[in-house]
C-alpha cells in the first residue's frame, strides 16, 4: 500500500493514477472537509479527464483519510511556498508531513517527496527532521525525491506520458520507486541522486521563465518602436535553433513563477540572469496596467469602471488562480490607489475579487474595453461579441481589426 500525503493539484492526480493502475492507495490530507468531499465521490478541482480517472480509482478501491497510514511507502505532495522577500523556499509543510509520517512509519519505510523544492532542501531540512526523530537514514527510513513534472490543464495526459526523475541515496531504493511509477508512467524514468533530482526540476522551470522574460522584454522593445513582436517571433522561430516563447500579461502558477526564485534565494551572487528575468516577468502586470491607461487616453476613455479584465486564472481552461497575473494586476492597481476594473472568468464561480461577474454577456454589457488576460476557449468561441469593444489582447488570439496588443 502507498500513502499519498497531500491531495491538492499534484497529490490527488498521482494517488488516482496509482490506484487506477492496480496499486493499493490511501490518500491523506489534513483538510477534513476535502477528505469528506472525496469520500462522497466528488473531485475538488476541475481538470480534463480527472473525473473519469477519479471514477476508475474509486472502482479500484482507493480510500481517503485524514490520518496517516502504517505502510512501507509514502509519497509527500504538499505545497512548498516561498518567501517573496528572501526568495527562499519554505519547507515547513514538507517537514511537518515527514514528521507526521515518522510517527507511524515502520522500520525500512520509504518516504518519497514529490513536492518541488530548492536544491539542498532534502539535505538541509528533511534529513535533520528524520535524524532528530531518532531514525537512521538508509536503515530505518529511506529518502527519495521524485519531483512532479505536470501542468494544470493537461495533468492526466502528462502523468501518463512525461518523463520522470527519481533521486535516491541508494540505487536499489531508486529502482524500487521507479517500479511504482512505472505502473502508469509511459515516459522514460531516470534514477539519479537526490540533489540532482532537486536541481533538474527547478532548472526546467527556470529555463522557461527566462525564455518568457526574453519574450516579454522583446515585446516592450517592439512596443517602444511600434514593431510587431508576434511577427518578429514567428520569423525568428523559423530558424531551426531558435524557439522563442510568446509574451503575455505575466507569469503565474506555482512552478514557473516560483521555482526560479529558489535559485536566486540560494545563489544570490550567481543567479544574475535568472534574477533579472524574474523581475521582468513580475513587472509584466504593471506593464499591462500602464498599457490599459495608455489605450484609455488614446480612446478618450475616462472611467476605468468601463474596463473589464477577462480571466482570473493563471492559464487557460483551468480553475487554478495561484500567482495569477490578473490578481497581480489588481494588486498593482490598488497600490496606485485606484480601483474599479471589472473582472470575469468562466472557471471561477465564487466571488474572489471586487466587481466580479459570472456571466460573459453581463460582463461585456457593462464595459467598453476588454483586456484578454487569459485565453480561455470561451473567449475564442465568442469573438463576434467583442466587435464593438476596445480590445487589448495580451495573447494575440483575437483576429479583429483595430485590436491592441501589449
Amino acid at each position: 500500500m502507498i500513502n499519498v500525503i497531500g491531495l491538492g493539484y499534484i497529490g490527488l492526480p498521482t494517488a488516482l493514477m496509482l490506484a487506477s493502475h492496480g496499486i493499493e492507495v490511501v490518500g491523506t490530507d489534513y483538510n477534513k472537509e476535502l477528505v469528506e468531499t472525496l469520500r462522497a465521490g466528488h473531485t475538488t478541482f476541475k481538470e480534463d479527464g480527472l473525473d473519469e480517472l477519479f471514477q476508475d480509482a474509486l472502482n479500484a478501491g482507493i480510500k481517503f483519510s485524514a490520518e496517516y497510514q502504517v505502510t512501507d511507502t509514502y509519497i509527500v505532495s504538499v505545497p512548498t511556498p516561498y518567501d517573496k522577500f528572501s526568495k527562499k523556499v519554505d519547507a515547513c509543510y514538507v517537514v511537518a508531513a515527514v514528521k507526521s509520517v515518522l510517527e507511524v512509519a515502520p522500520k525500512g519505510a520509504i518516504i518519497v517527496v514529490e513536492s518541488t523544492v530548492s536544491p539542498g532542501t532534502m539535505e538541509k531540512f528533511v534529513r535533520p527532521a528524520v535524524e532528530e526523530a531518532g531514525f537512521v537514514i538508509g536503515e530505518d527510513i529511506h529518502l527519495v525525491h521524485a519531483p512532479e513534472r505536470i501542468i494544470p490543464g493537461n495533468m492526466v495526459y502528462e502523468l501518463l506520458h512525461n518523463n520522470r526523475t527519481i533521486g535516491a541515496d541508494e540505487r536499489v531504493i531508486g529502482e524500487k520507486i521507479k517500479e511504482v511509477y512505472s505502473s502508469f508512467c509511459q515516459g522514460e524514468i531516470v534514477v539519479t541522486d537526490i540533489k540532482t533530482a532537486e536541481m533538474t526540476k527547478v532548472v526546467e522551470n527556470t529555463f522557461r521563465a527566462v525564455n518568457i522574460a526574453f519574450a516579454n522584454e522583446l515585446a516592450r522593445i517592439c512596443r517602444h518602436d511600434n514593431m510587431d513582436v508576434y511577427e518578429i517571433i514567428r520569423i525568428c522561430n523559423m530558424h531551426p535553433r531558435v524557439n522563442i516563447l510568446q509574451p503575455g500579461p505575466g507569469v503565474g502558477g506555482h512552478c514557473i513563477s516560483v521555482d526560479p526564485w529558489f535559485l536566486v534565494g540560494d545563489y544570490p551572487s550567481l543567479a544574475k540572469v535568472i534574477d533579472e528575468s524574474m523581475k521582468t516577468n513580475d513587472s509584466q502586470p504593471d506593464f499591462v496596467l500602464n498599457r490599459i491607461y495608455e489605450i484609455m487616453k488614446e480612446k478618450g476613455m475616462t472611467d476605468v469602471k468601463r474596463v473589464g479584465l477577462y480571466g482570473l486564472t493563471y492559464k487557460e481552461n483551468v480553475d487554478d488562480m495561484r500567482e495569477s497575473p490578473t490578481l497581480q494586476l489588481l494588486e498593482s492597481q490598488e497600490r496606485h490607489l485606484a480601483t474599479g476594473l471589472k473582472v470575469y472568468d468562466p472557471f471561477i464561480t465564487k466571488d474572489v475579487v471586487d466587481n466580479q461577474y459570472h456571466n460573459l454577456n453581463e460582463f461585456l454589457a457593462d464595459i467598453d474595453m476588454v483586456v484578454i488576460m487569459v485565453k480561455h476557449n470561451e473567449i475564442k468561441d465568442n469573438v463576434e461579441k467583442l466587435k464593438d469593444k476596445v480590445i487589448l489582447d495580451c495573447h494575440n488570439i483575437i483576429k479583429l481589426p483595430g485590436v491592441y496588443h501589449i
